[in-house]
């Protein structure tokens, strides 16, 4: 019997862990937890989310929260970021949008969102010049990276849904980061095409006639669905854009700091054992790569798929 308290052992998918690149020749990647993903050509980088003050539940639930700033120096000179051309937000919740403008301050990156993220940009003083608010179909380049960013949802039982309406200056309640809008954002590059799905939500036909060779496919909460929303969603992300890889992000649980190894989310909260059961039939069904990325580690998410 699964205790509440308790959490899932990563050692069944130990098979699925991906495998450390020997070198960053081509596209490489570095996952940051949750949603936050890397991506990097040697010549430009982009950086979805970049979250890793993560505060511990307790101060989530009962306190105020604000980026630590040297959490996100300590991270940029880990990945040797020299430079960053634009960080990238899911949506507006604290778990993607929390230390991005801090990002965008100590980089120069562009902080790229809804008009809710550019409103937490503001809170922390990020220039207009650097503030780029996105809608539907909008596509932006950088270097050999084009990015186009479709509307899409946030997972089942949002917790702070709305928007974020005036500049947000931390600390403040968890809640004070509402979802804004939720994007499904397309990277198209000469190595290939990745899909960050940061959420485990979909909107109906949305990326129908959009390929992607790697989803990069959220899952956080997807062990609570029905099996049908499961099957549904598979279908709607990963069938419909054509992937022949897909690395699973947003099951860790990030009320842990990323100083130690991930651990999925405890059972009160979510259930990977169940996401994996329902997943990896579809995937072999369709014949798709299924990994669980580890992080820091520098990784090829195209390695293999030419």
């Amino acid at each position: 019997m699964k205790v509440l308290i308790g959490r899932p052992s990563l050692r069944p998918y130990l098979s699925y862990q991906q495998r450390t690149a020997a070198h960053r020749e081509g596209l490489s990647a570095h996952f940051l937890g949750t949603s936050s993903v890397l991506l990097s050509d040697g010549q430009t980088s982009v950086l979805s989310d970049g979250f890793v003050t993560r505060p511990g539940m307790l101060r989530v639930g009962m306190g105020k929260i604000a980026p630590n700033r040297a959490l996100v120096r300590s991270a940029i000179e880990r990945l040797r970021v020299d430079t960053l051309a634009a960080v990238v937000c899911a949506h507006s919740h604290y778990d993607h949008a929390l230390d991005a403008p801090v990002w965008a301050l100590e980089t120069g990156a562009e902080l790229v969102g809804s008009e809710s993220t550019a409103n937490i940009g503001r809170g922390l003083g990020v220039p207009e010049s650097s503030l780029r608010v996105v809608g539907d179909g909008d596509t932006v380049t950088y270097g050999s990276f084009t990015l186009t960013f479709l509307d899409s949802v946030h997972s089942p039982g949002d917790h702070y849904p709305g928007t974020v309406d005036q500049p947000l200056i931390p600390p403040a309640r968890a809640g004070a980061w509402k979802t804004g809008t939720a994007h499904s954002v397309l990277v198209t590059h000469p190595n290939g095409r990745v899909l960050l799905q940061a959420s485990a939500n979909y909107r109906p036909g949305a990326l129908r006639g959009h390929h992607a060779d790697v989803v990069y496919l959220g899952v956080g909460t997807l062990g609570k669905q029905p099996a049908e929303f499961v099957h549904t969603y598979w279908d709607e992300v990963v069938a419909a854009t054509g992937a022949k890889r897909v690395i699973l992000v947003h099951w860790d649980d990030f009320f842990l700091g990323l100083d130690r190894p991930l651990r999925p989310m405890p059972y009160l909260l979510d259930d990977l054992d169940t996401t994996m059961s329902r997943l990896l039939p579809l995937a072999r069904r369709d014949g798709v790569d299924v990994v669980l990325p580890v992080s820091w580690q520098t990784s090829a998410p195209l390695a293999g798929l030419a």
